[in-house]
């Protein structure tokens, strides 16, 4: 009698192990809601489609080109122009060229082929600004010194002239 409940302890450990530990080791229980959430039901196969439904519709007007007022916030003031243009008293019809957001906004939804020319042009035009600044700031910086040494020349100039009319 002693062997077979030995045998009975010896196994329940791993029997044990395998049954509980290992399980929630390979496929751990998540942890209980809090108690102050409520559990939804679950939905309806006809709830379901109308989710997914109205998800491909979302999802098929991101897809059209008009990006939308949002994007585009003075929109108010080319349609003045357009009616002062189409009065006749503006010049001649001239097209604009999209805003940088316009811009990276249709390259972001032709994928990321469109969107690094984009980018490439975004970086581009702000380097050759930076260049640029950097350019006249340098150009006015060597101005404003060749400003103080002539106003220094000439003090110096002056105190010589000064000291050389003063008789010793």
């Amino acid at each position: 009698m002693l062997v077979p409940m030995k045998l009975k302890e010896v196994f329940q450990k791993p029997r044990d192990y395998i049954r509980y530990d290992l399980k929630e080791i390979a496929f751990p229980s998540s942890l209980p809601d809090p108690p102050h959430i409520k559990k939804r039901r679950k939905l309806t196969w006809i709830e379901r489609y109308y989710v997914i439904r109205e998800a491909c519709r979302l999802y098929a007007a991101s897809w059209v080109r008009d990006l939308g007022p949002e994007l585009r916030p003075n929109d108010h003031k080319q349609a003045e122009e357009d009616k002062y243009n189409q009065d006749g008293g503006g010049h001649e019809n001239k097209k604009k060229e999209p805003s940088t957001l316009e811009d990276l906004a249709v390259s972001a939804r032709g994928g990321m082929e469109t969107l690094l020319p984009a980018l490439q042009r975004l970086y581009m035009t702000r380097a050759s600004a930076y260049r640029d600044a950097l350019k006249s700031f340098i150009e006015g910086y060597q101005e404003g010194i060749q400003n103080v040494m002539e106003k220094n020349i000439e003090r110096e100039s002056e105190k010589d002239g000064k000291d050389s009319e003063k008789p010793t």
